[in-house]
C-alpha cells in the first residue's frame, strides 16, 4: 500500500446496490475517493473483485452477494447489514430491463411474471432497502437516498419495455413521497435518470440504435458511468441538503425536462 493516497474519510457509509459493474461500479469509485466506506451489493460474486480492486487502490470498499429478487430475506439481511456499517448512503441503482432477441416485448406480449420480476428487482427490492436503512439515518439525523430512474420514466422508451418504464416511473413517485416523510429529519430522496449510458445493458440494443440515439443527443456522445457517478456524488455529499425530492437528468441534452 505504499505510495497509495487515501482520502479524508467522511464518517459516512454508502450502500450501492448493483455495484458489480457499470454504473454501480463507478458509483462504488466515486463515493469510496469522496472518502465514503462504500458497501458494494450484487448478485454476481464479481462484486467482490470490483471491491477487492477498489480497496488495492487504499479506498475502504467491502462487498456483499445479495439476489434482489429474494424479497422475504432481504429486509432482514439489509436491516442487519445497516446496523453493523451504520449505512446512511444509499444508491438504489439494480436494475433489470428484459430483452427477448435483442428487443422489448410488446405489452400485448408481455408475460405477467417477466413484469413482476421487473417489479420486484426494479422497485419494491428499493422500497425494502429504503424501509431497512431508515433507522440508522433517523438516529443519525442525516441520510442520502439516491435512485436510479431512467429517462424511459420521463419520456417512455422504444428501447425498454414497459415494465422497465413503469418501475422507474415508479421510483420517481417513491423518492418523493420518502422525501415528504423525512425531509425534516435530515434525510434527502432524490433521483437521477440517465440517458443512454455505455453499459452492457445499453449494449443490447446493438450498435445501429446506439448509433441513431448519439445522433439526437446534442452533447454528440453516449454517456459513461462516470458521468452518472458524478451526479450521484453532488446527492450524496453534504452540499446537497436543502435538495431534496429532485430528479436529476444525465443524458446529454437528449430530454430538457
Amino acid at each position: 500500500m505504499t505510495g497509495i493516497s487515501r482520502p479524508q474519510p467522511t464518517g459516512h457509509v454508502a450502500l450501492i446496490t448493483g455495484a458489480a459493474r457499470g454504473i454501480g461500479a463507478a458509483v462504488a469509485e466515486r463515493l469510496a475517493r469522496d472518502g465514503h466506506r462504500v458497501i458494494l451489493l450484487d448478485r454476481l460474486d464479481d462484486v467482490r473483485a470490483t471491491a477487492e480492486g477498489l480497496a488495492a487502490q487504499g479506498l475502504d470498499a467491502a462487498a456483499e452477494v445479495l439476489d434482489l429478487g429474494d424479497l422475504a430475506g432481504l429486509g432482514p439481511r439489509i436491516t442487519q447489514l445497516s446496523q453493523r456499517e451504520g449505512i446512511d448512503i444509499v444508491v438504489n441503482n439494480a436494475g433489470i430491463s428484459p430483452k427477448h432477441n435483442g428487443k422489448r416485448a410488446p405489452i400485448a406480449e408481455t408475460a405477467l411474471d417477466e413484469w413482476q420480476r421487473v417489479l420486484d428487482i426494479n422497485l419494491t427490492a428499493p422500497f425494502i432497502i429504503c424501509q431497512a436503512t431508515l433507522p440508522v439515518m433517523r438516529a443519525r439525523g442525516w441520510g442520502r437516498y439516491i435512485m436510479m430512474s431512467s429517462q424511459a420514466a420521463r419520456t417512455g422508451s422504444r428501447v425498454a419495455g414497459s415494465h422497465y418504464a413503469a418501475s422507474k416511473a415508479g421510483m420517481v413517485a417513491f423518492a418523493r413521497s420518502l422525501a415528504i416523510e423525512v425531509g425534516g429529519q435530515g434525510i434527502t430522496a432524490n433521483c437521477i435518470a440517465p440517458g443512454r449510458i455505455d453499459t452492457p445493458m445499453a449494449q443490447e440494443a446493438g450498435a445501429a440504435a446506439n448509433a441513431a440515439y448519439v445522433a439526437a443527443i446534442p452533447a454528440g456522445r453516449i454517456g459513461t458511468p462516470a458521468d452518472v457517478a458524478d451526479a450521484v456524488s453532488f446527492y450524496a455529499g453534504n452540499g446537497s441538503g436543502f435538495v431534496t425530492g429532485t430528479v436529476m437528468d444525465v443524458n446529454g441534452g437528449h430530454y430538457m425536462g
